[in-house]
């Protein structure tokens, strides 16, 4: 069964997408923690991230520090939080969340429900981050 992961990779279902390889997609958090909320997964369907062949497992971080460069370039904060938690979607992702406290990494509380429009500009940001680093 593929996953919502999967289906974006396919395009079968849109996402505000920051950064693509041929392997890797970083692409916004509909539900973010912070404005600025990242996820980054490898485009090959592998539902636990320590399951991921080697090559594909180095290559994904190397991705995410590209990514979480551009993130805090973009969202000015303390540092970009790092989490891999799995649970909610069974397909390895690691999510990128700018944070300037503790508790912005804190997955139980609310999320943020931003608009497409807001989802967008948050995207167009982090792309032009990435493209003056």
């Amino acid at each position: 069964m593929m996953t919502i992961f999967s289906k974006i990779v396919a395009g079968e279902i849109t996402a505000h997408v920051v950064a693509e390889t041929v392997e890797y997609l970083a692409f916004l958090d509909v539900q973010p923690l912070t404005a600025g909320h990242v996820l980054v997964i490898p485009k090959v369907e592998v539902d636990y991230i320590f399951d991921m062949e080697e090559d594909l497992y180095v290559g994904l971080w190397m991705f995410a520090k590209i990514v979480a460069k551009g993130v805090k370039a973009a969202f000015p904060c303390k540092k970009v939080g790092v989490s891999v938690i799995g649970l909610e979607v069974p397909h390895a992702h690691i999510h990128l969340i700018p944070m300037n406290n503790v508790s912005d990494m804190n997955f139980s509380k609310e999320k943020l429900k931003p608009t497409q429009e807001e989802l967008a500009e948050a995207a167009e940001k982090i792309k032009q981050a990435l493209l003056e680093e």
